[in-house]
């Protein structure tokens, strides 16, 4: 599925972001059709298989400047094992263009559009039906990933390497992990997470979801005022900073210094997890873990009383 959420996100850290999504296999490949990365001038997140494929199709993805299409047989011309070919998209997107896709079902293709698309659309919006990821007519349409609870969880030292460890299995749970470099993220990152290097993450705290959770723990004292201050700023759902007594103390104070009223900076909970289970990394994840979990059962309760 196009992970709308996802893009916005590199789009906001990064500015010009190349999104390649496989749309056709014949034979033998390393992923499905629908299958996709981002990639930005000195990284990517998500994968399209690996190997030769991938880092060939990154690189052309930087050179680009506009929507191409492109066709990879993958023994011949790759010398990977698979003997299939793949077809794909790669499409420039900024943040304007992102924040215009439709919110359900992308469909994109030369003009006219087909009666075929045309059908789908109408059963899509009629009927709910929502289809499979496919290349019909020369169009290529994608139903975009339902909305998950978005949690972004701020550093990735040892608490945020706990806090991914433990929530990324958790369903419905949607994790965007952000720190100031890509070496300050371990080598291995849980699939299904997008990490975001950013050297300024408060500029992209403005971008996130204003119902999205978040997990403050960068390495600075100072990122994470920054974080604090454009949060308040911007809005969420709920926020947690990791800090003792005597530093919530001097936030509070900093904060009501550039604007904050005493509600909105209580709404930030400080320190998270639950110190009787501990202060160890791992003892800190299971804290907040436990806490989010209990939020969403609430809030489900709660939606199921009013309906």
């Amino acid at each position: 599925m196009f992970d709308r959420a996802a893009l916005l996100a590199a789009c906001a850290a990064h500015g010009r972001v190349a999104r390649v999504v496989i749309t056709a296999v014949q034979g033998s490949a390393p992923r499905e059709i629908g299958a996709s990365m981002c990639v930005w001038e000195t990284g990517q997140s998500g994968t399209i298989g690996g190997g030769a494929l991938e880092y060939e199709l990154a690189q052309n993805a930087r050179r680009v400047t506009q929507d191409t299409t492109s066709r990879h047989a993958l023994g011949p011309d790759l010398g990977q094992c698979c003997g299939g070919a793949v077809e794909v998209i790669t499409e420039i997107y900024d943040l304007a263009r992102v924040k215009a896709l439709p919110e359900h079902l992308i469909a994109r293709g030369p003009s006219p559009t087909p009666l075929t698309i045309e059908r789908i659309l109408k059963e899509f919006r009629n009927q709910g039906i929502t289809p499979h990821p496919q290349k019909i007519d020369g169009w290529f349409i994608e139903p975009v990933s339902p909305p998950d609870r978005a949690l972004w969880i701020w550093g990735a030292g040892h608490v945020g390497r706990a806090l991914v460890d433990v929530l990324h299995k958790v369903p419905e749970l949607a994790l965007t992990w952000v720190d100031t470099a890509q070496d300050r993220f371990p080598v291995h990152i849980p699939d299904g997470i997008t990490a975001i290097p950013t050297p300024d993450p408060a500029r992209l705290a403005l971008h996130t979801p204003t119902d999205a959770d978040h997990l403050i723990l960068t390495y600075s004292h100072e990122i994470d005022l920054a974080l604090c201050h454009a949060l308040l700023t911007h809005g969420f759902q709920s926020c947690g900073l990791i800090g003792s007594a005597t530093k919530w103390a001097r936030f509070r104070k900093r904060l009501t210094g550039l604007g904050h009223t005493s509600d909105e900076i209580t709404r930030i909970t400080c320190p998270i997890g639950d110190p009787s289970i501990g202060k160890q990394p791992h003892m800190i994840a299971i804290g907040v873990a436990h806490r989010l979990l209990q939020t969403q059962s609430n809030l489900q309760t709660s939606a199921k009383v009013h309906a």
